[in-house]
């Protein structure tokens, strides 16, 4: 079924509103559907090069517009579902000592998981759930959705067709280790200090 999923994904991309697709697939992606945008961003940017900042904001904008709707869903439905839940196991006490801990890394959340092939969806409900601050919510959003949605595209554009199999095969990898020796550079200063 996910690879039917995937083929659907791609077909969308040579289709005539193809840029309406992927402002569809970025925005849903970002908190609930599995497939991450850069299937459709990296046919269309190759196949119109010189529209790869058009491509690479849209897909931007409704990324970070579908996180917003992703964090709306673990705040509202936390409320409803999640809190009478941790309250009859008597887990609540505990959920707010985790929700101060995520709540003080919170961008730092939003930002790796922005620019990593870590599930977007998830960080952005879950910084619903926990309520993180909105505007460090967006901020990070747009900061790391733009980051590697504008370097895909920025990479794109001067490579062409050589760069994409380092794209698809290389970049979130590189992302990763990107991310986890910026925070382990901030852990390490933490130390020092």
């Amino acid at each position: 079924m996910l690879r039917r999923l995937y083929d659907w994904t791609m077909g969308l991309a040579a289709h005539r509103h193809a840029l309406w697709a992927l402002a569809a697939v970025s925005f849903i992606e970002s908190s609930v559907f599995p497939i991450p945008p850069d299937v459709l961003l990296i046919p269309m940017v190759l196949a119109a090069r010189e529209k790869a900042w058009r491509i690479a904001l849209v897909c931007t904008v409704a990324s970070v517009l579908g996180g917003l709707f992703g964090y709306g869903i673990g705040y509202l439905l936390f409320e409803e579902v999640g809190k009478p839940v941790l309250e009859f196991y008597s887990y609540a006490p505990k959920f707010e000592q985790f929700q101060a801990t995520y709540n003080e890394w919170g961008a730092w959340a939003v930002f790796i998981a922005g620019v990593t092939p870590f599930p977007y969806k998830v960080i952005t409900i879950l910084s619903g759930v926990t309520n993180l601050d909105i505007m460090v919510f967006t901020v990070a959003s747009v900061l790391a959705r733009g980051l590697r949605f504008f370097l895909v595209a920025a990479l794109l554009w001067k490579f062409g067709e050589p760069i994409r199999d380092f794209i698809e095969r290389r970049l979130g990898l590189l992302f990763t280790l990107f991310c986890i020796l910026l925070v382990g550079g901030f852990v390490l200063l933490k130390f020092i200090h």
